[in-house]
């Protein structure tokens, strides 16, 4: 990667629409990061005001990865992580809180979006002891995304897959199905399924705010029953407790007098491949 000035012989930076709100962030935004503009501000803002749960949403998915993540790391032993359709960079990313606790951590991210990796750099900054790196393969070519992560990985070895607000992008179910299948085929017992996506059944605003924010001409995110998001479990070994509204997956220890995390409209689980 270079910068705008590109380098003689090098490849150019991929250019993008900053004048269009883009998905990606909008996300960013209500995570706090920087790496938005303000027509994405200005979306996230309109979102927000029919339902102002979203940033929590948003926040509460990316807690779930950092917990499940150190849960991999420091009680499962996993050293190596999968993490497709990662997004923008913000905080708490999969390779800070994995090599935070085991510096030997390697990390593949993977997406094909030209504004995500325009900022793939950001991601690349792994410990000396570990790897980062960062492919563009699209998530509806499995196979292609397992034959470059195994240039970093080796796949012979328990491995990660993360897949975090993402299935929700693929429309048809049986099609994300498979995505995850073939996925998990490519990797050893001992691997690891971490998923966290919009759920339908806990939140009607947040439904109806989603749907309607999909007939706009963005592109869209389906929320999925939560029957549906369990599905994608079938035949792993499901880490307690199981398939949950975010928030209710192993919270962090809080004081006595600080209430129980509510259920929010967002579910997700980690499982052990036998």
């Amino acid at each position: 990667m270079t910068d705008h000035t590109t380098a003689p012989g090098a490849q150019a930076r991929p250019e993008f629409d900053t004048s269009v709100p883009h998905s990606a962030r909008i996300w960013n935004y209500w995570l706090g990061g920087k790496d938005n503009y303000a027509v994405d501000e200005a979306a996230g803002d309109a979102y927000s005001a029919v339902y102002p749960g979203i940033v929590t949403i948003a926040r509460s998915s990316r807690a779930f990865l950092r917990r499940s993540i150190r849960h991999l790391v420091a009680e499962a032993g996993i050293r190596q992580f999968l993490d497709v359709g990662t997004g923008l960079p913000t905080v708490d990313n999969t390779h800070e809180v994995a090599q935070g606790i085991a510096p030997e951590s390697r990390i593949v991210y993977v997406d094909n979006d030209p504004m995500i990796l325009a900022h793939a750099r950001a991601l690349l900054r792994s410990t000396p002891q570990g790897a980062t790196s960062y492919v563009d393969v699209s998530l509806y070519e499995p196979d292609r995304i397992l034959a470059a992560a195994a240039e970093t990985l080796d796949l012979t070895r328990p491995t990660a897959l993360v897949l975090s607000g993402i299935l929700g992008h693929v429309p048809d179910y049986d099609e994300a199905r498979s995505i995850v299948r073939r996925l998990l085929d490519g990797l050893p017992s001992g691997s690891y399924l971490s998923v966290n996506d919009g759920s339908r059944g806990t939140d009607p605003d947040y439904e109806r705010a989603q749907d309607g924010y999909n007939e706009t001409g963005a592109v869209p995110y389906f929320l999925r029953p939560v029957a549906r998001i369990e599905a994608f479990f079938d035949g792993l070994e499901l880490v307690e407790p199981g398939v949950v509204s975010v928030p209710l997956w192993r919270p962090e220890e809080s004081g006595a007098d600080a209430p129980a995390p509510a259920p929010i409209g967002q579910h997700g689980g980690l499982a052990r491949k036998p």
